[in-house]
């Protein structure tokens, strides 16, 4: 597909969805990595369609200076 690479994340999450998520991390490791993906990628195609919509990037967001 295309190359990867390992990364390290650290999340806050109730109790229950924390025992949910060692669970599931224990017996199909690679759910997580899919559902991570996923919503990064959600992420991506909507800041980018949000971008068009106003005329503007992400990135000309990112390089406009922050309200006073």
């Amino acid at each position: 597909m295309w190359e990867t690479r390992s990364v390290q994340l650290n999340v806050q999450l109730p109790e229950d969805m924390a025992a949910q998520a060692e669970e599931v991390q224990k017996t199909d490791p690679e759910f997580l990595s899919r559902v991570i993906l996923y919503g990064l990628t959600r992420r991506s195609i909507y800041r980018h369609l949000k971008g068009k919509e106003g005329g503007h990037s992400v990135q000309d967001e990112a390089a406009a200076p922050a309200p006073s």
